[in-house]
């Protein structure tokens, strides 16, 4: 009787074995595929783009669209189980080869974005620099351009809708890519700050200039100078002019008032151009800068070299070098060597 029973044991802990196994061989795959195999069907590197304010179906469609999983149920019944429907953020999210579900619904969550690399230097216009940065970005170029022209946003940061310009400092910059209008913005006054450091106010101090002013001229010394060699002599050259309340008489200026930048030789007809940015018509420094100047024409115009000069020219062999005059006389013979130069090469515009 003893041996029959624990037959019967023996058997029931066999039956009991079986089925566990049966139950194990179906969950186990599930469960695996479901959180630990590599779930996507990618080579390389794929970018996911959720939108500010996107459904969740923004979001199923987008895996779909980008065809991203192999096995799309899993990841959408592990995605159920974390509620990602309701805590999935906007952004861009880097997908790589061999990631697994549970990788890549967390990654969505936290929002653990990989950021875009922003890098802008020597854009003539903030138009073009709205444009350049919102492809790269989840905002449009317009919604910058208007806090750009909005005198009263642009005034609580102690700037004009003229100078706003001298606000972007040329680098390269991180930032998430559904970063918005404004916050690119405060974050490029926050650069700004930063850039304008201790030292450089004080140099911008003793020019008698403000930072803005001082990039103004920047922009026109950048504009001037072909060799970076030459922009602290430039920088004197027109801060002497500034201090004897000579017009500036800046030709890059003129190019800039009739926004003709295919200019190459600058006519009386262009010299008469009404406008606040002709230094040739105003005295002074125009309202804004005609171009985003690099940060070393910012720090040339900050340490000028010491000089008489108040005239230049370009030379004559077109080496993108000038002749420097502190009297007109010695100007005349320079600007007739160069209008000979611009003859003889049949250039008259």
């Amino acid at each position: 009787m003893v041996k029959k029973n624990m037959s019967g044991k023996k058997k029931a802990l066999i039956v009991a074995l079986l089925i566990i196994l049966v139950v194990a061989s179906s969950i186990i795959p599930k469960f695996y595929y479901k959180y630990f195999a590599a779930n996507t069907k990618i080579e390389e590197k794929t970018y996911l783009y959720i939108p500010t304010n996107a459904t969740y179906k923004q979001l199923q469609d987008s895996i779909a669209k980008h065809n991203l999983l192999k096995r799309p149920a899993y990841f959408f019944d592990l995605a159920k189980d974390k509620e990602l429907e309701k805590k999935f953020k906007s952004g861009k999210y880097a997908i790589l080869p061999g990631m697994n579900n549970r990788t890549i619904v967390n990654m969505l969550i936290v929002g653990n974005q990989e950021p875009v690399n922003i890098s802008f230097r020597n854009v003539r216009l903030k138009e073009s620099l709205a444009g350049m940065v919102s492809k790269k970005l989840e905002f449009d170029s317009a919604s910058l351009v208007n806090l750009m022209d909005s005198a009263a946003f642009v005034s609580e940061y102690g700037f004009t809708t003229d100078n706003i310009y001298t606000m972007f400092i040329p680098n390269s910059y991180q930032m998430f890519w559904n970063i918005s209008a404004k916050d690119f913005f405060l974050r490029m006054n926050k650069e700004f700050k930063t850039f304008w450091d201790s030292e450089r106010l004080k140099k911008a101090e003793a020019l008698n200039l403000t930072p803005q002013q001082v990039t103004i001229l920047a922009s026109i010394v950048d504009a001037e100078a072909l060799a970076d060699s030459e922009m602290p002599t430039i920088a004197g050259l027109y801060l002497n002019r500034l201090r004897k309340g000579i017009k500036l008489e800046a030709d890059p200026t003129v190019i800039f008032a009739n926004n003709d930048f295919t200019i190459r030789r600058v006519l009386n007809k262009h010299l008469s151009k009404e406008s606040p940015y002709n230094t040739y018509r105003i005295k002074g420094l125009p309202p804004g800068p005609i171009m985003m100047p690099s940060i070393a024409a910012i720090d040339a115009t900050l340490n000028p070299v010491s000089h008489q000069y108040i005239y230049m020219c370009a030379k004559e062999d077109f080496s993108g070098y000038h002749n420097f005059a502190s009297t007109l006389a010695e100007h005349l013979v320079n600007a007739r060597k160069f209008q000979q130069a611009l003859n003889e090469r049949n250039i008259k515009k």
